[in-house]
């Protein structure tokens, strides 16, 4: 019979089962199923990321477009006023020597073109050219674009040229009118009665004031009254 220490020390220890299973479950990896969750997830959080960065982008371009209209816009009005703050009473001839002079502002009936056109004053001349300080200006609508024009000399020829800049775009229309001396608003200028005088002191008559009316697809209708300085 031997002896008890001996025994236990020929015993092999026995290693659970627990950890056989364990040893297996970490060394079999990932199952195919549990790759295409990982996926299907990856997937999802990318679309998500896109679609952020998208909307965002998108967001800044309208923005910016927003910001550029809105720059036309001031632009816009900020000419407008100065051509009406400095209105001149100075009518001009026509190109063809037989047709009647027009008056110092002549504002069109609405839907006529040019919509209004004004001999103004304080045209700056930083280099001195042989030109007049004066200046005969047209406002036009074309196709949602306001443009403004501009003649070298004040009594045109049949020669002589334009220069045009495009103020402000997506302008569905544009309307004026003119209080006259009764303090009644004219939607034409000269009153109809007084464009057909031709008299001199009717092409110089001016306004009190002249009510300006933008109607745009970003703004809606912005609405501007100018004083004419007596």
């Amino acid at each position: 019979m031997g002896h008890p220490d001996s025994q236990r020390a020929g015993r092999q220890p026995r290693h659970p089962k627990s950890t056989g299973v364990a040893v297996s479950a970490a060394g079999r990896g990932f199952t195919l199923l549990e790759l295409l969750v990982a996926l299907f997830i990856a997937a999802v959080m990318f679309a998500m990321g896109y679609g952020a960065i998208s909307q965002a982008a998108t967001s800044r371009d309208s923005l910016q477009q927003q910001q550029a209209h809105l720059l036309e816009l001031q632009t816009a009005v900020r000419v407008l006023e100065q051509d009406f703050v400095q209105l001149a009473p100075r009518p001009v001839r026509q190109a063809v020597g037989d047709e009647p002079a027009q008056p110092a502002l002549q504002g069109s009936v609405p839907g006529a073109q040019p919509i209004v056109a004004l001999t103004r004053g304080g045209w700056a001349n930083p280099v001195g050219l042989q030109r007049p300080g004066l200046q005969r200006v047209a406002y036009f609508l074309e196709n949602g674009t306001l443009r403004r024009e501009y003649w070298n000399v004040l009594d045109p020829t049949l020669a002589s040229t334009t220069s045009k800049r495009n103020l402000m775009t997506h302008v569905k229309a544009m309307t004026l009118r003119y209080l006259d001396q009764s303090h009644q608003w004219q939607e034409q200028w000269p009153p109809g009665t007084a464009v057909i005088q031709q008299q001199e002191w009717t092409l110089r008559q001016r306004p009190l004031a002249v009510e300006i009316t933008l109607d745009t697809e970003d703004w809606g209708k912005i609405v501007r009254i100018i004083e004419i300085a007596g």
